[in-house]
């Protein structure tokens, strides 16, 4: 799988992190970070719920 986020639309309020902290982080700049763009199959539940709880639907999951 391999992650996306559009940086245009987020808006770092680390709801993602919480979810799945192995492959995003909001650092002290307040922005977010990938920490992990191709994240093992056993992080893809994780990954998806980050990609729900993001309020601007920012997160994309290919493959």
């Amino acid at each position: 799988m391999h992650v996306v986020v559009d940086f245009d639309r987020c808006e770092s309020n680390a709801l993602c992190m919480a979810a799945a902290p192995e492959v995003f982080e909001v650092r002290d700049d307040d922005f977010l970070y990938i920490l992990d763009e191709n994240p093992p199959e056993e992080l893809r539940a994780k990954v998806e719920l980050a990609a729900q709880r993001c309020p601007k639907q920012a997160i994309t999951i290919e493959g």
